[in-house]
């Protein structure tokens, strides 16, 4: 097998979809053992710095707990919320628990959360 160099993997990763491409990230961080999130600074020393780590959140992940009793109106609000395809939402719905949106500014996360959850979908924020 030809070793691929790091521009022919980037043009691999730009065809796969939001959700493909979270699921890489979690198989890849299970194969080597390792994490992609980014390390955190704190701030601070002693006492203030759990103090400072309470800062208002700016990035919210909306989180899809489950479909409840109306799965095909939660597919489409998925579709209407992200650029997914009807399979690729219909994933994200039977996959419960999973992501819809990530890194959302606080209005977006809560106008597709309160939008989920009149679909009939159960929906956090993290």
């Amino acid at each position: 097998m030809a070793k691929l160099t790091t521009d022919e993997l980037l043009e691999q990763f730009a065809d796969l979809t939001l959700v493909e491409l979270s699921e890489f990230v979690k198989a890849f961080e299970e194969k080597f053992d390792v994490t992609a999130a980014a390390p955190v600074a704190v701030a601070g020393a002693g006492g203030g710095a759990a103090a400072e780590e309470v800062e208002e959140k700016d990035s919210f992940d909306v989180i899809l707990e489950a479909a409840g009793d109306k799965k095909i109106q939660v597919i489409k609000t998925v579709r209407e919320l992200t650029s997914l395809g009807l399979g690729e939402a219909k994933a994200v719905v039977d996959g419960a628990p999973k992501a819809v949106l990530e890194g959302a500014n606080k209005e977006a996360a809560e106008k597709a959360k309160a939008a989920l959850e009149e679909a009939g979908a159960t929906v956090t924020l993290k």
